[in-house]
């Protein structure tokens, strides 16, 4: 059926990109009219009342939504909504204005085509009679459901949830589960970062029924998807707690990769690891640095990040660990000037991303072995070696032997083959304190770690810090930190 359309938005550019791509597309058009504010958009609304509406939520106040309203109300075309805001109220005020589709910015031609598919074929069921076109509609289930805890419901719902690893292809993905020919779906409902896919308590099979759609899906498009379903049987949790677990278990993506189908019952439950390397592995770590073995860190970093088995560590604190490491490579950095160089800063900063937020830890592994050969080369292949920074290397030599009760200024000093008086001159210069104050800190560090994850003993503490007097330990503990070892454990129990 052809119509009339109405294109709405302030940029000029998004505008005459989507009339050039609704006529050059197979969808028969009568009239294309443009408008750039919401005085031109009623102005051309009320004039030539549009078939089709794609309209930018953006360019509407809150003052003027009554009125937009209204309008849709009354004259009732099929409308689609651009933002360019991924939020939860853009999603409600879509679903308040009865919208065929919410399209994120900025767009993709793929999804485009998509949504004015959908508009045309919406558009050609308007006048058959009722009972040809059976609307997709969800009942009682709402998105507050998700969201909001409320009372646990009568009926139960298998949940699934169907992620991308790009955000960009989420309403692509929306608009691929919404046309699929699901047979016991209840709802669909498109978020920001993911898509969820409600099924009926009768449904069979989902889990060889999503893996269906990801076959799909693979064969259309070369976005990486991962689905998890959510099949617990109990009606004594809400589907806002489902959704929750679901979403938690999606995580799981970033230990076993995309492309799969994981199925769970009950809630996920992470395991708990000390985010921080402990000073023995910062040991470890700046033997392998200084040392220049890849060999020995690859083997590192595949056994600590690679070779775990479920129950898998809380995603966040594998992160903070490998920000940890990446201290370590920092300080290697800075030691031989490394840092003083754009190349290696601009990569350095890229693998503080990676770590932050790629969605596999497998490519952050490869990335970081990557980025520290680049630095081994480096080291390795230039003069970069003739300019190490004592002060550094003797920040380090400190950070791996701070336990020993006999380390002396003399020993840091004659690492870095300096003179003790003139390192102990660079090292407060460089960092505004003295060798002793830097060895205390570091033993204090040290200290309150130890004091608030173990039940170690204060005289044992104080052994493994570098103090054979335990007295004098305490001592010194309640001067810089303010309060004696039993006091900050009681503290931080």
């Amino acid at each position: 059926m052809e119509g009339k359309w109405l294109i709405a938005d302030r940029d000029l550019n998004e505008r005459e990109g989507l009339k050039w791509l609704l006529k050059t597309s197979s969808i028969p058009v009568t009239n294309i009219f443009l408008a750039s504010n919401y005085h031109e958009f009623v102005v051309w609304f009320e004039q030539e009342k549009p078939d089709v509406v794609l309209l930018e939520l953006d360019m509407i106040t809150k003052e003027e939504r009554s009125r937009i309203h209204e309008l849709m109300q009354i004259y009732d075309p099929v409308l689609i909504l651009t933002s360019a805001e991924g939020t939860f109220e853009k999603a409600r005020l879509a679903i308040d204005m009865q919208a065929l589709d919410l399209m994120m910015k900025p767009f993709s031609s793929t999804k485009v085509k998509a949504a004015f598919q959908k508009a045309s074929r919406k558009l050609g069921t308007k006048g058959q009679p009722a009972g040809i076109h059976q609307t997709n509609t969800y009942k009682d289930v709402t998105y507050e459901a998700l969201f909001i805890s409320q009372s646990a419901a009568v009926e139960n719902y298998h949940l699934a949830a169907f992620q991308t690893e790009s955000r960009r292809s989420i309403q692509t993905l929306h608009s691929f589960l919404t046309e699929y020919p699901f047979k016991d779906d209840y709802g669909i409902f498109g978020l920001d970062d993911l898509v969820v896919v409600l099924f009926k308590e009768t449904a069979q099979q989902i889990t060889e029924l999503c893996q269906k759609v990801m076959r799909k899906w693979e064969e259309e498009f070369s976005e990486p998807l991962a689905i998890v379903v959510h099949k617990g049987n109990s009606t004594s949790i809400t589907l806002n707690q489902k959704y929750l677990e679901t979403r938690k278990m999606l995580e799981i993506t970033y230990y076993k990769g995309y492309q799969q189908v994981v199925e769970f019952k009950d809630s996920p439950v992470w395991e708990h690891i000390d985010p921080f390397l402990a000073p023995p592995e910062q040991r470890i770590w700046v033997d392998m640095l200084t040392n220049v073995d890849l060999e020995k860190i690859k083997k590192w970093l595949y056994d600590a990040f690679l070779q775990l088995k479920e129950p898998f560590p809380d995603p966040g604190l594998v992160r903070i660990r490998l920000t940890s490491i990446l201290a370590q490579v920092r300080r290697f950095m800075k030691t031989y000037t490394l840092d003083e160089y754009q190349s290696y800063e601009k990569e350095y900063r890229y693998i503080f991303n990676s770590i932050l937020y790629d969605k596999v830890l497998y490519r952050t592994v490869q990335n970081l072995i990557l980025f520290i050969q680049k630095l081994f080369f480096g080291v390795k292949t230039s003069d970069i070696n003739s300019k190490q920074d004592s002060v550094e290397r003797g920040i380090s030599y400190i950070e791996a032997n701070f336990m020993n009760s006999s380390l002396r200024l003399d020993d840091v000093a004659n690492y870095v083959d300096r003179n003790p008086s003139y390192f102990s001159h660079l090292l407060i210069t460089k960092t505004g304190s003295s060798f002793t104050e830097v060895l205390a800190s570091l033993r204090m560090k040290e200290a309150k770690r130890l004091l608030t994850n173990t039940n170690k003993s204060i005289k044992e503490i104080s052994i493994l810090i570098g103090y054979q007097n335990s007295n004098y330990f305490s001592k010194m503990f309640k001067e810089l930190v303010g309060s004696s070892p039993r006091e900050f454990r009681m503290k931080n129990m």
